[in-house]
């Protein structure tokens, strides 16, 4: 079966002529939303249906989609709180040293000495750079930035990220 990846939940309709309002899980609106773009919806209770995008544009917090053969507001109402998904194939390759969260989340973390600190809970998006919450071996919660001076290696294949531990940042 193909992975499927949440890029944004459908929250309700936007107007009368068939189009919704997205809230986005995804740090590429532009692509997964652009006119022709394939999503998939996934509703519980309900078989999985393709949708192709007709348009979109941004409104306040929300991406305002619509799609091809959905020309009123009947044909989307049905498909609130249905859940916009891509398949692994339509991803892509990203940037060196950039990251998909489901490629982060899970992953072991080690000083540069080697011991283990604990595990990557939670990816934060609060400003300049994403912050990683690492759920330590006592419970705590550590919050590294990711920034070259921190995060030195990710090493997806060993599911291990090394950081350099900085003075203050372990109590």
């Amino acid at each position: 079966m193909t992975k499927m990846y949440n890029v944004g939940k459908i929250v309700n309709t936007q107007g009368i002529k068939g189009e919704v309002r997205v809230i986005s899980r995804t740090d590429f609106p532009e692509k997964r939303y652009k006119k022709g773009a394939i999503l998939l919806l996934d509703q519980p209770g309900n078989k999985t249906i393709e949708l192709v995008v007709a348009s979109h544009r941004k409104h306040k917090i929300f991406d305002i989609v619509s799609f091809e053969n959905h020309s009123n507001i009947n044909h989307v109402e049905k498909y609130r709180d249905g859940i916009l998904k891509i398949t692994e194939e339509q991803m892509g390759d990203l940037p060196e040293n950039e990251f998909y969260l489901h490629q982060i989340i899970g992953l072991s973390v080690q000083d540069e000495k080697g011991q283990v600190l604990g595990e990557i809970t939670e990816v934060l998006s609060p400003g300049a750079n994403d912050v990683w919450v690492i759920k330590q071996l006592n419970g705590k919660d550590l919050l590294i930035p990711y920034i070259e001076d921190i995060v030195l290696k990710v090493d997806l294949e060993n599911e291990l990220v090394t950081i350099h531990v900085m003075e203050g940042l372990i109590d």
